[in-house]
């Protein structure tokens, strides 16, 4: 049986953070091969899969130029899985300019220039392509943002993002749509808040999950959409 991405060209940003790996693992596994922005590589793969990962080092993502050049290093994209962001809480009298620069930089930005780099390479191809963004729970109900404002704020412009580009690319059969994932259960979350209940987070593999099923080239119709994944909480 033919692998669901064999042949199949994806970038992902972010893919050695712990939701970067558990989505690569699983696009290797359909028969992806994964072009990487990042400074290591993710995880142990069999010689086999890393004959399909390509690591890029040193790409900067909130730089045009160099995003740019990345993308156009990609032959024939068919997919970007735009996980690349950062997380900061804080109560806003006590926030500075700064943190909401950061943050609207390493979430929104990253994703605007991605996306665009994305949408000409795949226009070159005349074939379509995917795109999928990471919002956040924050970013899409008012109520989970408390102490989160700049970055419920930077997640809320990913959705943004992702439904005005839909609306766009109708006509260029790229589908886009965004994952809002609750709490991850990823190590880093766990040294963090010791307190926490992870059994109530939700798994990598769970949103990893969710990120196939809207590359995949079985999804045809789907675009425009922001998923909320929130697990048990």
């Amino acid at each position: 049986m033919t692998a669901m991405l064999e042949g199949r060209q994806v970038v992902v940003t972010g893919g050695t953070g712990a939701l970067g790996q558990a989505v690569i693992d699983r696009l290797l596994a359909e028969g992806a091969t994964c072009h990487v922005p990042s400074h290591r590589r993710p995880g142990s793969l069999d010689a086999a899969a890393r004959e399909r990962l390509h690591v890029v080092p040193d790409i900067d993502l909130t730089d045009q130029a160099a995003t740019d050049r990345f993308f156009d290093g990609v032959p024939g994209l068919w997919a970007s899985v735009h996980l690349a962001g950062g997380f900061g809480m804080g109560r806003i009298a006590d926030s500075e300019r700064d943190d909401f620069t950061r943050l609207m930089q390493m979430n929104a930005l990253t994703v605007f220039l991605c996306s665009r780099a994305a949408v000409r390479n795949m226009r070159r191809t005349g074939q379509g392509g995917r795109i999928v963004n990471v919002s956040a729970r924050p970013g899409i109900e008012q109520r989970q943002g408390a102490r989160m404002v700049a970055y419920g704020a930077s997640k809320a412009a990913v959705a943004a993002i992702t439904m005005a580009l839909s609306e766009e690319l109708k006509g260029d059969h790229i589908l886009v749509n965004a994952i809002a994932p609750s709490t991850l259960d990823t190590e880093a979350n766990r040294k963090a808040m010791p307190k926490a209940d992870p059994a109530k987070w939700l798994s990598t593999e769970a949103a990893a999950s969710a990120i196939l099923q809207l590359i995949a080239p079985e999804n045809t119709e789907m675009s425009g959409a922001v998923v909320p994944l929130y697990a048990r909480a």
